[in-house]
């Protein structure tokens, strides 16, 4: 872990705690192994796999409808990683 990395990893540990705590649905196991499959990416600085996996959780936490808490702690890892000079999306944000 790196001084770039640290705040993302803990930042995904809050966003996975969060969703330990939601009720149990079918797409709710895909949702914490991609979300834990990020914080490997993270943890690597693989960039790729970053952007990757920021997509498929956003798109994840979408469908399970959005529920505050995972919603916001997602938004502030996208705002910390970027901040860190990780890019998070595959084109500029709107």
């Amino acid at each position: 872990m790196s001084n770039r990395t640290a705040p993302a990893l803990a930042k995904l540990d809050e966003l996975l705690a969060a969703l330990e705590g939601q009720p149990r649905t079918p797409d709710l196991a895909t949702l914490i192994e991609d979300a834990q499959a990020l914080r490997r990416a993270v943890a690597a600085f693989h960039m790729e796999a970053i952007r990757f996996r920021m997509h498929s959780v956003d798109r994840l936490i979408k469908a399970a409808g959005d529920p505050p808490e995972p919603r916001r702690l997602y938004d502030e890892l996208r705002q910390t990683l970027e901040a860190a000079g990780f890019h998070t999306r595959s084109h500029s944000a709107p």
